[in-house]
């Protein structure tokens, strides 16, 4: 197999191009389906997460400071923080963890 970067180039546009493609030639009509819509509306969200999730465990040098971290943050978005207070507190956190560890 040859390892010419056009044909990935190509391959690669092609398949964006499809994804891209398909949904607007195959549904013309707004999708009623109650379990269709509620599936799409959490996709932005859960691709995030995936995305996310692995470079929080990875950030830092210490496994055991970024899940604690992780845990801070989570704890207080659970009890409703917000976004600054949460990005503080498992800033806060993994430093402190960093310190004694």
């Amino acid at each position: 197999m040859s390892n010419n970067i056009y044909i990935y180039i190509f391959v690669m546009a092609g398949v964006t191009y499809l994804i891209r493609l398909l949904p607007l030639t195959f549904i013309r009509r707004e999708i009623k389906n109650t379990f269709i819509r509620s599936f799409l509306y959490y996709v932005p969200y859960v691709t995030l997460s995936v995305m996310t999730f692995p470079a929080i465990l990875y950030a830092t040098e210490n496994l055991w400071s970024a899940l604690a971290g992780l845990i801070a943050a989570i704890f207080i978005a659970w009890k409703g923080g917000s976004l600054i207070k949460v990005s503080a507190a498992a800033c806060i956190t993994v430093f402190l963890v960093e310190l004694f560890i």
